[in-house]
């Protein structure tokens, strides 16, 4: 009997360790999907990442609408949403003002919403572009789609002390935000403040951008609302 004990109590105190080494990793957060989602802006198209796709989500999981030159964003997947004919050529910048009015209302994280810039083919397996996006924790992260993913900035995203930060979850954030082209760079400020500068040769090449010249847009990470006004292109 002893020898039986024994062996129990071995097993009992082996358990929880197997237990937890076979205990599943933590799960990404999913896309949750808006009620009365959908495209309400005239002229406007979008579409969502891959990956959201993949997972089973639609483009009328998120929503956009749009009243008086005011874009209302809310998602769902993580989307880019763009007008045809909105394009920039040569060297312009694009800029909108991003107004976050409850920090991290649907999510525990901050999420990233910026511009699109040139964009091709969009909608489509082979579409490119190039983004910058802004978090209200005062990070920023640029890039890229030609047409898998790729890193512009740091793989991170990247502090600087131009962008807002909110106050605190449910606070309101805003962020100007813009993207500039010239001959040889391509540029992300916000708030008035150049926070990534990127030469243009390491961009337009094989697999990434096919060209800085293109359609503009807006682009909002899953999970994330906000409004969007101001959007203008100018010639530089």
């Amino acid at each position: 009997m002893r020898l039986v004990y024994g062996f129990a109590i071995a097993v009992a105190l082996c358990t929880p360790s197997v237990v937890r080494a076979q205990a599943p990793a933590a799960q990404p957060d999913g896309a949750m999907a808006v009620k009365d989602g959908g495209i309400f802006a005239k002229g406007w198209a979008g579409k969502i990442d891959a990956q959201e796709e993949k997972a089973g989500q639609v483009l009328n999981n998120s929503r956009l609408a749009e009243k008086a030159g005011t874009f209302e964003v809310r998602t769902g997947p993580a989307v880019t949403y763009w007008n045809p004919a909105n394009k920039a050529m040569g060297n312009y910048t694009v800029k909108a003002t991003f107004n976050e009015p409850a920090y991290m209302n649907l999510m525990d994280h901050p999420h990233p919403y910026g511009i699109v810039i040139g964009g091709n083919d969009m909608g489509g397996a082979d579409q490119s572009f190039i983004y910058c996006s802004a978090y209200g924790n005062g990070t920023f992260i640029v890039r890229g789609m030609g047409p898998a993913p790729f890193a512009v900035s740091a793989r991170k995203a990247e502090p600087n002390a131009a962008i807002a930060k909110a106050a605190g979850k449910g606070s309101p954030v805003k962020q100007d935000i813009a993207m500039t082209v010239t001959a040889d760079k391509i540029e992300c400020s916000v708030n008035g403040t150049v926070v990534g500068s990127y030469p243009k040769a390491d961009v337009v090449a094989a697999g990434k951008l096919k060209s800085t010249d293109g359609v503009y847009g807006i682009r909002f990470a899953h999970n994330t609302e906000a409004s969007v006004t101001g959007l203008t292109m100018t010639k530089q």
